[in-house]
C-alpha cells in the first residue's frame, strides 16, 4: 500500500504480503478425521444466510430485513438504510459463509441463545470482477422463537472484531462508471468520483503500452468521504494509520486463479492535496499494482515493485531526476548517497519520512537505469522471473493491502506500506532475486548495485 499525500506530486508504494508455511501440510494424517463444518452444524444459521444473500441480488427488501432481529431497532434502521444504498451498485454472486460462532466476547444480553459469528461475505462487482471480494463481518446471532436472526454488527468492535465495512453500510452510494473504471463513493462528492474516473481511463492505456502483459484492463476504484471511512474499509477503526496515505490498492499477490479482486481505495483528504502531476502518479501507479499483481510475489522485492511501479508512473513524465528525486539528490550531493539498493525495512511506517522517500527513489531509479541500459523489455522479463517460484501468499481476513500510495513534502513521493500488511519473507529472495539479475541481465546482485549506485551519482549529482 502507499501513502500519498503532500502539496507535491506523490508516488505509490507496496505492501507485502506473507507467504504461507509449508508446516502446515505436515499435520498426521492418522485420527484426524475433519468433523462437520459450521455450515452442516448450524444448518438454521446458514439457511438464514443463505436467504439474505438471496434476497441482496434479487433487490428484495423485505427479505433482507427478514434476517434481522426485531427487537434490535436501531440495527434494523441501519439494515433499511443499507439496502437502500445498495440500490444503485452492480452486485452480483452475494454470499455468506458462517467461519467461527466464538469470534469475540458477547455482551451481556436477553435470555435465548447467542451466537458470535465470524461471517465472510463474497461479492462481485458486475462486468468487472472475475473473482469475488471477501470481506469479514462480526455478527451477534440470536434465536427468537426457533429462527436465528441478526441483532448486531458491531458488539465485536471492542475486541478489536469491527470487520469490513463496506461503501454502502457508511452512507448512499454513487457510481461513476469510465471505460477502464468503475469508481464509487459518497453521494455528495461527484465531482471528486468523475475525476477519478477520467484518470483512471488514462492510466489503463499507459500502464498497459509499459507493462504488454494481459490483465483485465479494469480498475475498481473506491472513494470514502474521509480517512476515518478509508481506515473502516480496511477493517479498522484506527484511522491514524491511514492519515498520510493517499491511496491503497488490495488484492492477493502472486495469484492467477481464484484470487480476490483487486480494489484501488483512495483517501479524500490525502487526494484534495495532491497536483494534477501527483493525481495522475498516484494512480498510474496504483493501476500498475493491479496490472502486475499476478507476477508480484513473495520473492519480489519491494524495491523492484515500488520501483516498477513509479517507473511505469513516470514513464512520459518530462521532469529531470533530481525534481523528482530530492531526497537522493540531497544525500548525493552532501556526499552520502546510498551504499545498497533499498531494503524492506526501508519502505516501513517507522523508517522516516527522509528515509521512505529515499527508498522510494532509488527503487524508482534502478528501474530507471534497467530500462535505459538493457531495454523496457529486459526490465519486464527481470520483473517476472524475480517472482517466479515464489509460494503463494494469502490474505488472512479480507483482502490484504498489496500496495500504497503517499505525498511527501516534495515530489511526487509514494507511501509505506499500510498497517496490517506482511513483510515478505527475506531467506532466499536475495539468492532468488541475484538468479534472475544473471539470466535476464547478464550481471549478479553485488555488479548491479555498484552500477546503480554509480548512475545515480551521475544522474544527481549534477
Amino acid at each position: 500500500m502507499s501513502d500519498q499525500r503532500a502539496k507535491r506530486p506523490v508516488r505509490a508504494g507496496a505492501a507485502a504480503c506473507a507467504a504461507l508455511s509449508g508446516l502446515a501440510l505436515l499435520a498426521p494424517l492418522v485420527g484426524c478425521a475433519p468433523g462437520p463444518s459450521l455450515s452442516a452444524r448450524f444448518p438454521d444459521v446458514q439457511r438464514m444466510l443463505d436467504s439474505r444473500a438471496h434476497a441482496v441480488e434479487q433487490r428484495d427488501e423485505a427479505g433482507f430485513l427478514a434476517a434481522v432481529d426485531p427487537r434490535a431497532t436501531a440495527f434494523r434502521d441501519r439494515q433499511h438504510a443499507v439496502f437502500g444504498n445498495l440500490s444503485g451498485v452492480p452486485v452480483t454472486d452475494w454470499h455468506y459463509d458462517l467461519d467461527a460462532t466464538d469470534a469475540f466476547p458477547l455482551p451481556p444480553g436477553e435470555g435465548g441463545e447467542r451466537l458470535a459469528a465470524k461471517v465472510r461475505l463474497r461479492y462481485r462487482l458486475k462486468g468487472y470482477d472475475t473473482a469475488p471480494v471477501n470481506a469479514v463481518q462480526y455478527l451477534t446471532l440470536t434465536e427468537r422463537d426457533g429462527r436465528w436472526l441478526i441483532s448486531s454488527d458491531r458488539d465485536g468492535a471492542p475486541a478489536g472484531r469491527s470487520g469490513n465495512r463496506q461503501l454502502w453500510d457508511q452512507g448512499p452510494v454513487r457510481v461513476v462508471r469510465g471505460r477502464h473504471s468503475l469508481v464509487l463513493g459518497g453521494a455528495s462528492h461527484s465531482a471528486r468520483l468523475r475525476d477519478l474516473a477520467r484518470r483512471v481511463d488514462r492510466a489503463v492505456p499507459a500502464v498497459s503500452d509499459a507493462w504488454k502483459g494481459t490483465w483485465s484492463e479494469k480498475v475498481v476504484v473506491e472513494a470514502p468521504d474521509s480517512v476515518e471511512r478509508m481506515a473502516q474499509l480496511m477493517g479498522s477503526d484506527d484511522p491514524s494509520g491511514y492519515t498520510g496515505i493517499a491511496a491503497v490498492t488490495t488484492g492477493e499477490a502472486g495469484v492467477t486463479t481464484n484470487a480476490p479482486a483487486d480494489r484501488v481505495i483512495v483517501n479524500p483528504d490525502a487526494y484534495e492535496e495532491l497536483n494534477d502531476l501527483g493525481r495522475k502518479v498516484v494512480l498510474t501507479h496504483e493501476t500498475t499494482h493491479v496490472a502486475t499483481r499476478t507476477v508480484t510475489t513473495a520473492s519480489t522485492p519491494l524495491w523492484l515493485s515500488e520501483g516498477f511501479a513509479d517507473w511505469v508512473a513516470y514513464r512520459g513524465v518530462h521532469r529531470k531526476p533530481a525534481t523528482a528525486a530530492p531526497e537522493l539528490t540531497r544525500a548525493v550531493r552532501a556526499g552520502t548517497p546510498p551504499g545498497r539498493l533499498p531494503t524492506d525495512a526501508d519502505f516501513g511506517f517507522r523508517a522516516g519520512a527522509d528515509r521512505l522517500a529515499t527508498a522510494y527513489e532509488g527503487s524508482w531509479l534502478a528501474c530507471r537505469m534497467i530500462a535505459e541500459k538493457w531495454g523496457e523489455a529486459k526490465l519486464l522479463a527481470f520483473y517476472k522471473a524475480a517472482g517466479r517460484s515464489a509460494p503463494r501468499t494469502s490474505a488472512a481476513t479480507g483482502d490484504a493491502p498489496i500496495e500504497v500510495a503517499t505525498a511527501g513534502p516534495a515530489s511526487a513521493r509514494p507511501g509505506p506500506p499500510a498497517a496490517g500488511a506482511g513483510h515478505r519473507p527475506a531467506a532466499g529472495r536475495t539468492e532468488l532475486t541475484d538468479r534472475a539479475l544473471r539470466t535476464q541481465l547478464g550481471v549478479g546482485l553485488g555488479e548491479f548495485t555498484r552500477q546503480w549506485r554509480a548512475y545515480v551519482k551521475r544522474l544527481l549529482g549534477r
